[in-house]
């Protein structure tokens, strides 16, 4: 006997049949095995909106629900519902949650969870940002959630593998190979689904990641989260998108304030000047949340340094970037063994590189 997951899969195929539609379509015919099982007939005589008429007429007996079960095991991906017990709490508490989540690797267990979003195109000050809160919130079991696009999305995921920590990508296509959106992005979507979290989407394979897509891809990546932090974005990005999204969930929202020259500090100084908690380092978000206990047990873990040239490096840096030529210079040490002892310092999360030869202490 299938289940009403099995059937679920059956209208999640369908385009155009979100949430809304599809509890209509449960109002008439009670479960997902009845509906899908109905004729056609059934449906024109159901009372059902035209437009819901249309497009099931148009695509319900053309989907082969046995096939389509084995093409999403023989691309590692999963499907479940709101009833299945991998379905997050948090974004079935949302209005409209998707009735159905396409899933690549697992998604974790996780009591807190925090948003990261922000700019494509962001400034250096941007990426350290993102970097350094997404590395104190993952180092602290704390779920990082993003949407594995360029630039902010794609520092806040890496970092939070970095430090071994969970995350988790909403796309706003398919999740498969030919659809995953940037592309350029498929190795990092590989290494969250693989060993830290998972990749995933209401929309179905091979759905191309089209623009009417992101803001409602949005409103998931807000409701899986407690909190939505903005880092850089202009008043018309996506990223007030999910700010306003995570308001109306009543989720908290946080944003980091920038210089007031720099348009891509518009939208986030735009969320302070609304109300929005301004971030000036991750205890911001801890003090908000009431997470006390969790910061604690973050700085047991602080890693010290086990050599001369560790510390050395450790008494030069800053929450201030520096040069590694200044590093060098300042500390009177060859230049390789600096290089080395960077390098395994970076490995152990007690300092990082953010970008042309710039480190900072974490």
């Amino acid at each position: 006997m299938k289940s009403g997951l099995f059937y679920t899969l059956g209208f999640s195929l369908i385009p155009n049949i979100g949430p809304v539609r599809f509890q209509k379509i449960l109002q008439i015919f009670k479960t997902p095995e009845q509906a899908w099982q109905a004729a056609i007939g059934d449906y024109e005589s159901s009372g059902l909106p035209a437009d819901i008429l249309n497009i099931v007429r148009a695509h319900k007996e053309k989907i082969n629900l046995e096939k389509e079960w084995e093409n999403l095991a023989k691309q590692n991906i999963n499907f479940i519902c709101q009833e299945s017990a991998e379905y997050p709490r948090l974004l079935k508490e949302i209005h409209n949650a998707p009735f159905g989540l396409f899933v690549r690797g697992k998604i974790p267990d996780y009591e807190i969870a925090v948003a990261i979003v922000g700019t494509r195109k962001p400034t250096a000050y941007g990426l350290n940002i993102a970097k350094t809160v997404s590395a104190e919130l993952a180092g602290q079991n704390i779920a990082v959630v993003s949407g594995l696009a360029l630039g902010i999305d794609t520092a806040a995921h890496h970092t939070a593998i970095e430090v071994k920590g969970k995350t988790i990508a909403v796309l706003g296509g398919g999740i498969d190979d030919q659809a995953l959106y940037p592309s350029t992005n498929r190795k990092l979507a590989h290494t969250i689904s693989s060993e830290f979290g998972a990749v995933i989407s209401e929309y179905p394979p091979a759905t191309p990641a089209l623009v009417p897509h992101f803001p409602a891809r949005n409103r998931i990546i807000s409701g899986l989260a407690q909190a939505t932090v903005v880092i850089e974005g202009e008043l018309n990005s996506g990223s007030l998108i999910t700010a306003r999204f995570a308001l109306e969930q009543n989720r908290e929202v946080f944003a980091v304030p920038g210089n007031i020259t720099n348009p891509n500090a518009a939208g986030p100084n735009a969320l302070i000047k609304q109300g929005a908690h301004p971030l000036l380092s991750a205890n911001d978000i801890f003090d908000i949340l009431n997470i006390a206990q969790t910061k604690q047990s973050g700085q047991a873990k602080k890693i010290f340094p086990s050599s001369s040239e560790e510390h050395k490096i450790m008494e030069l840096l800053s929450d201030n970037p520096a040069h590694l030529d200044d590093i060098i210079q300042s500390s009177g040490l060859d230049t390789k063994i600096i290089n080395s002892t960077l390098t395994i310092m970076e490995m152990k999360g007690m300092v990082r590189n953010t970008g042309a030869g710039m480190y900072i202490k974490i």
